[in-house]
């Protein structure tokens, strides 16, 4: 009986072990995988309590740049290592005598393919040749698995990057309107929303389904998506409450991709349970002070864009745009530990920690 159970209980384990590898890295959909989940909330946590250690945001963000790559070969080392205690169970179900240490050697010679402790019996025989082929099958699955979170990094940071050449360092969102008026570029902001509508689309889409794509930071650490998509929902925002130069199809692109941006970033947040209100209200409250506004407010019409008369307006019409993505972003940008941005990460508790990357509010 204690044997039958020994079985059943591996391959429990073993199942439980492929059904996560599965969903994890072929299903194509976001899903929750509570084993790796697991795994990387033990490399944050300990990777991010390193970093409270260093001072200086820089030197923290080469501690937190660790956390993705580790995690990642953590996955796999941790269904190997459920794998090799399931098959455990299995072959000392098939023959008791052979003790612990027996079984042990048996299940770890057949997920390897070393064939250093030899089976017997049909049973064993079988268990090892299935051991065998799902070693393998789980070192293929994560080889695959790297090109493709590699290329999902690659697209999402060529759009932060040129946001710096655009909004500054750090990215504002009154520096980026500035300037693209000052060269002339204020006509291309629809090009810019319909462009960044795609990112958001795209940022969902991965971020929600490989686990590891939102612990990437940038490589460079004054740059990270998520100051980047604070950034441009805040431009969009700004732009929309403020301005009145646009057409009728300007302004639905950038509506358009603050309702992207926003669900996006609660879809992200959903999967770390980030909480945050998926109906504001629309008259706040925000994080922005309403100087803070009023100054971007100035910057703009000092730099001749036609400007709403009625500022009051413009301020509650800027409260309701942002009310939708605010605490979404602000919490991703806690959780990440994310470089100096005005209007994003300087919101956080923990700005203290970051005066290496930019200036601190007062």
């Amino acid at each position: 009986m204690i044997a039958v159970l020994s079985f059943f209980f591996g391959f429990a384990i073993v199942v439980y072990v492929m059904q996560a590898a599965i969903r994890m890295v072929i299903l194509p959909r976001a899903t929750r995988v509570r084993l790796s989940g697991a795994v990387f909330a033990i490399i944050s946590v300990t990777f991010r309590w390193g970093a409270d250690k260093r001072k200086g945001y820089e030197s923290q963000d080469g501690i937190l740049a660790m956390i993705a790559p580790v995690g990642l070969l953590a996955v796999p080392v941790s269904w190997l290592a459920l794998l090799l205690v399931g098959f455990s169970f299995m072959f000392w179900a098939t023959d008791t005598t052979i003790g612990a240490d027996g079984a042990f050697n048996l299940a770890g010679s057949s997920l390897t393919t070393l064939g250093f402790a030899p089976a017997f019996g049909v049973g064993q025989q079988t268990l090892a040749f299935v051991a065998a082929l799902l070693g393998l099958l789980v070192l293929t699955l994560f080889i695959t698995y790297l090109p493709s979170i590699y290329s999902a990094f690659q697209d999402r940071e060529n759009k932060v990057a040129l946001l710096e050449v655009r909004a500054g360092s750090p990215p504002t969102a009154p520096e980026m309107l500035v300037r693209y008026h000052d060269i002339g570029w204020s006509s291309e902001l629809a090009d810019e929303w319909t462009s960044w509508e795609s990112w958001f689309t795209e940022l969902e889409e991965t971020h929600t389904t490989h686990l590891a794509l939102p612990w990437f930071r940038s490589t460079d650490p004054r740059r990270s998506w998520v100051t980047g998509a604070g950034t441009m929902l805040d431009t969009a925002s700004l732009w929309l409450a403020s301005c009145t130069e646009a057409s009728s199809q300007d302004r639905a692109a950038a509506a358009l991709m603050i309702r992207a941006g926003y669900m996006s970033l609660r879809r992200i947040a959903a999967m770390y349970n980030i909480a945050f209100d998926s109906d504001p209200e629309a008259a706040g409250p925000i994080a922005i002070q309403r100087s803070e506004f009023d100054e971007a407010y100035d910057a703009l019409a000092n730099a001749g864009y036609p400007m709403n008369d009625d500022r009051d307006q413009a301020w509650k019409d800027f409260v309701g745009w942002r009310v939708n993505y605010e605490a979404p972003l602000l919490g991703l940008a806690e959780m990440l530990r994310a470089p100096y941005a005005p209007w994003t990460s300087d919101r956080s508790s923990l700005m203290s920690t970051r005066k290496g990357i930019g200036p601190t509010r007062p």
